[in-house]
């Protein structure tokens, strides 16, 4: 299970649109593997050293996109992230687009939710919303 920061996850898809209107719209929610296809905004979830969330506005030349680490999962801050990823991502390094919509949707439903939680099973992902005191 990672979680994120609701804050956060609005500053993320805040500077994908600020991105997409400086330099020309949104990056393949694909990564680049279907060019030219679904182009629409949101955040990406990757999992590398770390886990994190990208945005994915297009980016000027060396510009580099915005990303927040899970609470979990912060290499520079946590050193049990390099078990942690493993165990609750997956050993090889991955990438899931979530739908700014809808993912904003989800949170709007509930008004008091401090955390977004993503959690990850062989095949799918599941995000909820959770409220931490």
């Amino acid at each position: 299970m990672f979680t994120f920061s609701v804050v956060d996850v609005r500053v993320v898809i805040a500077r994908g649109r600020t991105d997409a209107a400086a330099n020309g719209g949104f990056r393949n929610p694909h990564y680049g593997l279907l060019p030219d296809k679904d182009e629409r905004q949101g955040l990406w979830i990757v999992g590398d050293e770390g886990v994190y969330l990208l945005s994915n506005g297009k980016l000027a030349e060396g510009q580099r996109a915005l990303a927040v680490y899970a609470d979990e999962c912060e290499p520079k801050t946590n050193p049990d992230c390099w078990h942690y990823k493993p165990r609750y991502f997956g050993r090889d390094d991955g990438i899931v687009f979530i739908d700014a919509e809808s993912l904003e949707a989800m949170i709007s439903t509930n008004p008091e939710a401090t955390h977004l939680r993503a959690e990850f099973a062989t095949e799918t992902m599941q995000l909820s919303v959770i409220t931490r005191s």
